[in-house]
């Protein structure tokens, strides 16, 4: 994506008799080169046209004392619009809907530091290749609604735009913008929708109910904080190659997908693109993120953000947390590498809470001792970072392979000391072993859940093969898989070259029956996939920030 020329139109107002309030932010690019209509308010109104040849029609009325102020454009004595004069060949049709477009963020694990983090010490979390696909359609002008169709939860739910708490939302002493940094919901606010989550789902069980219900009311509070009453209507449609509940950070990347879904229909994101400068990159990173822990918030109530921090800028972050009362210590990873990793999930529920807390009633019981061990792996994870950031380290080199290897096995002896693996991760880490095919260790909270094993260069076929049919037989399920890869990313429009007759004709456009009927997760990867088998496809783009 291009850098563009920038035109901007400021209004502030300040009017008796105002038909609105707050700050409109009208962002026009791509296709689209006009706005077109009459708009009346008071507040803060700002307009930018971002078209090489943009051009804007209509009339903006500012009643009482207004003062505009307009770069490339002039007004009439009150205060109305007048638009630049052009050539007539130099104007383009206007694009009357946003093309329909793709956002994908991608889960994580924990690496190192698993349980010491949760008693201040450092812990390192990367990214993995399996990622969470949000398709957003815009509806035509008279459809009134907004959707959420996430199959792989069965949920599927709409409301009708002007029904929605607007008037609450949009009050002066709760009304939020993009830029604004949020670190806790606004009760009033989270009342007010609540109404609107009721009718979710009343067939389904009470635990799926609850699940349809949060995810429902992330998004209507994000979508009510962002947008307003003039939003398109919409059809948000997630599919996710994700396990669920696995400590993958699946809800996180539905999180991240959303904040850039709706910041991007904002217009108040220019990137990604090529020539993007790193610091316009992180900008924008940081924009997204701030917007996916909101989300999170909804689900969570106190997420630590490493989940979401993740998935928005991927590669890996060294993270710690000294003062709970205070957000973690964040330090991303930018030169972590791209590794080989193969995550297997036990298909053993799991609990969390109950995991740390027999950590923290262990060390109850045996301070001096299980502090000590919760040291080593502090100094585990810091040796690690250290290892991965040394100019040296080659991602194809086995020697360097072992020692960060090693690491991880290290890690994860001392996890087994503190109680907190099972039996069916041990049986992974035994048919791993035994192939000679990499180094295991559990990832997040343990007693059941997913082990991780960075794979060793060069690994047969056949010893993979073989594994996976021990794996499979047990009642594993396997994923072959990337560590340290690309954040969110976007495919706008929604057209990939996927090596098909349709390559030659621009590519294939990903529709929503298209992208519904895709069969399981191999079946999403080969249409959507950032990766789709065969490596990067043309289309995708990503914030990519170079240390």
């Amino acid at each position: 994506m291009t850098q563009r020329m920038m035109n901007t139109v400021a209004f502030h107002a300040d009017a008796e008799n105002g038909h609105g309030h707050g700050q409109f932010n009208h962002y026009i690019n791509g296709n689209s080169s006009s706005s077109n209509g009459n708009g009346h308010g008071h507040g803060h109104v700002h307009v930018h046209i971002q078209e090489p040849n943009g051009h804007l029609n209509g009339n903006s009325h500012l009643n009482g004392n207004s003062a505009v102020t307009i770069t490339n454009g002039t007004t009439n004595g009150n205060g109305v619009l007048k638009p630049v004069s052009r050539p007539s060949h130099d104007r383009r049709k206007s694009t009357p809907m946003m093309p329909t477009f793709m956002v994908s963020a991608p889960g994580k694990v924990i690496v190192f530091g698993e349980h010491a983090v949760v008693h201040g010490k450092a812990a390192i979390a990367a990214a993995i290749s399996l990622r969470s696909y949000l398709l957003v359609t815009t509806l035509s002008k008279s459809r009134r609604t907004v959707t959420l169709r996430f199959p792989d939860i069965d949920l599927n739910h709409t409301w009708n735009i002007d029904s929605l708490p607007w008037d609450t939302f949009s009050h002066p002493s709760k009304k939020k913008y993009y830029y604004d940094l949020v670190t806790s919901l606004d009760p009033e606010l989270v009342a007010a929708i609540q109404p609107f989550l009721a009718n979710i789902s009343t067939d389904k069980s009470p635990d799926l109910r609850k699940v349809h219900q949060n995810s429902a009311g992330s998004f209507l509070y994000m979508f009510l904080s962002l947008g307003s009453q003039s939003f398109p209507g919409c059809q948000y449609t997630l599919r996710s190659t994700i396990p669920i509940g696995a400590g993958l950070g699946s809800s996180a990347t539905i999180a991240v997908c959303m904040s850039a879904a709706l910041l991007l229909q904002l217009r108040t994101l220019s990137g990604p693109h090529p020539d993007q400068p790193a610091d316009e990159a992180r900008l924008q990173i940081e924009r997204i993120n701030r917007w996916a822990f909101v989300y999170e918030m909804f689900i969570h109530g106190n997420p630590s953000g490493v989940d979401n921090t993740v998935a928005t800028q991927g590669k890996a972050v060294e993270f710690q947390r000294t003062d709970y009362n205070k957000p973690p210590t964040v330090r991303p990873l930018w030169d972590f590498p791209e590794l080989p990793l193969l995550l297997v999930d036990t298909k053993t529920p799991k609990s969390t809470a109950f995991e740390v807390a027999k950590v923290a009633k262990l060390r109850e019981k045996h301070p001096k001792l299980v502090g000590a061990i919760l040291d080593s792996v502090h100094k585990v994870t810091k040796s690690s970072a250290d290892m991965i950031e040394q100019l040296d380290f080659d991602t194809n080199s086995e020697e360097s392979l072992k020692e960060l290897g090693e690491l991880m096995t290290i890690n994860h002896g001392l996890l087994v000391s503190l109680g907190v693996s099972h039996p069916r991760l041990e049986r992974v880490r035994e048919l791993v072993d035994h192939e000679g095919i990499g180094w295991t260790k559990l990832t997040g909270a343990g007693g059941g859940g997913c082990s991780i094993t960075l794979l060793r260069p060069g690994v047969s076929r056949e010893k993979l093969d073989r594994l996976e049919q021990r794996l499979d037989e047990e009642g594993y399920e396997k994923f072959e898989t990337t560590l340290g890869g690309d954040g969110v990313g976007v495919l706008w429009p929604a057209v990939l070259k996927n090596g098909m007759d349709e390559d030659h004709e621009g590519g294939m456009e990903i529709d929503l029956d298209k992208f519904l009927s895709a069969q399981g997760n191999e079946g999403v990867e080969k249409l959507v996939g950032v990766h789709g088998g065969v490596g990067e496809r043309e289309g995708w783009k990503f914030w990519r920030v170079d240390s």
